[in-house]
């Protein structure tokens, strides 16, 4: 065998590993979208063992020199793997070594690979999150805008997939957007967790050696060092709190979705896609399909099934280091991966769209839109409110049965009267809501100020 196609630990071994062990264990198929932040690692771990005088000053420049060689061939795509390069860890020291020679076996000391991947995965999610979060930032901002065009337009508020009250559009839009912000916040706060130096914790136990966790932490941006090293190298809460962040902004995506796949339907008519993000039919030449919020749907279950199966990766695992953790970078890869391309596309599809005002009236001016209103009404003038609600909706059923308008009933009905009718006039509910959080002009109006306001703090905060 050839020197540098040796894996880390042939030391031990008598003869070399099988091609079935190579080719179940490896994690180089996925693990090498971590090049860049192993590099990053590397270099602080390198720094601080020549600060701490473990290796010398040129030794620490012949290594930095051969990480930015290392680098730039991972950027332009030049970097040559070899069949016992098992991940990235062992791909980028095994070219290290060839580059800047017995310096580069140096590059390991104090290290293990179970601290150095848990140390590469947190740098990736830093950066990851932190992307997701700009993306739902940048849809939220989406919304706000359509929200602050669609002015007084109104549609039908649904529970129960039922017809219910008048809302305006900029509401129920608003509606997501603090879905998302919380989203957001969530992210935020897995953030911080994550924000942890696992460096120096070895392969369990720490070291002998005089190493500097603290310095390679500082080194590397994070804001905090490991407690314990039997913790820092087994834990990987930080990733099921990223699947979960990522699972829920996706169920968000996925509502919204299933409203688009409503809305866009002849038989509710609210919104019209733009034709760039919508798809066609093989078969039928007059479809136009919403590809974009079905798939944003059916991510949703994909995530969710991530999160749940590295919940049952974790609850089994004895501390400290344990092979199955290998198992974390796949799907939260892959959470990252849909849920971006989901927030991206979703974003586009709602900055294109027409909504269909006139349609989305009319569905939500049917008088009995107003029943909650009449029933208000009543309630102002002293009746109790289970009076009330029995008054109206006896009136509503009387005329659905005797196929009268409600306005009339409404009209001579002893209780209510004229007053009561011109309730029932298209749009006026909208106009009666007056609580704050509420559905009127008014609040909504200061909901857009708010949410504006929420949009330019979280924008900071992300970049912090």
């Amino acid at each position: 065998m050839n020197e540098h196609d040796k894996t880390l630990w042939h030391g031990r071994f008598g003869e070399p590993p099988s091609d079935a062990l190579m080719a179940f264990t490896e994690s180089l198929s996925f693990d090498r979208r971590l090049a860049a932040h192993d590099i990053a690692g590397s270099r602080a771990h390198v720094r601080m063992l020549a600060k701490q005088r473990i290796v010398t000053e040129g030794e620490r420049d012949a290594i930095l020199l051969a990480l930015d060689t290392v680098e730039g061939e991972f950027a332009d795509g030049a970097f040559t793997f070899v069949a016992t390069d098992e991940d990235v860890h062992t791909a980028v020291e095994r070219r290290v070594t060839q580059l800047a020679g017995p310096a580069g076996a140096k590059l390991h000391t104090g290290r293990s690979r179970n601290d150095q991947i848990a140390t590469d995965v947190r740098l990736w999610w830093r950066d990851a999150g932190r992307e997701v979060g700009r993306r739902i930032v940048d849809l939220q901002d989406v919304l706000v805008r359509r929200a602050e065009e669609a002015g007084d337009v109104y549609l039908p508020g649904y529970t129960h997939l039922q017809r219910a009250q008048p809302v305006l559009l900029a509401h129920h839009l608003l509606a997501h957007f603090w879905a998302l912000d919380r989203d957001v916040d969530r992210l935020a706060d897995a953030l911080v967790r994550a924000d942890v130096s696992p460096l120096g914790a070895g392969a369990l136990a720490g070291s002998s050696l005089p190493l500097d966790p603290a310095a390679t932490a500082a080194d590397l941006g994070f804001a905090r060092t490991f407690e314990n090293s039997l913790d820092a190298v087994g834990d990987r809460d930080f990733v099921a709190e990223a699947l979960f962040v990522l699972a829920m902004t996706q169920v968000h995506l996925s509502r919204m979705g299933e409203e688009v796949v409503l809305w866009t339907s002849d038989e509710f008519g609210f919104l019209r896609l733009a034709d760039a993000y919508s798809t066609g039919s093989s078969m039928l030449p007059h479809k136009k399909n919403p590809d974009i919020a079905e798939l944003a749907r059916a991510k949703a279950g994909r995530l969710i099934g991530s999160l749940a199966g590295f919940l049952a990766t974790l609850k089994g695992l004895p501390l400290s280091y344990n092979r199955d953790l290998q198992e974390d970078k796949e799907p939260l890869f892959d959470a990252f991966d849909q849920c971006s391309r989901a927030l991206v596309a979703l974003t586009g599809l709602l900055e294109t769209a027409t909504f269909l005002d006139e349609r989305a009236a009319a569905a939500a001016s049917a008088p009995t839109m107003a029943a909650t209103d009449v029933a208000e009404w009543l309630v102002s003038r002293g009746v109790p409110f289970r009076d009330a609600h029995a008054t109206v909706g006896a009136v509503v059923r009387q005329a659905l049965e005797r196929g009268v308008p409600l306005e009339e009933l409404v009209e001579t009905h002893p209780d209510l009267g004229p007053d009561a009718v011109r309730l029932l006039a298209p749009g006026a509910p909208v106009h009666r809501r007056t609580t704050a959080g509420g559905a009127g002009p008014d609040a909504v109006a200061k909901q857009l100020v708010v949410a504006r306001d929420r949009l330019a703090d979280r924008r900071a905060r992300l970049a912090r």
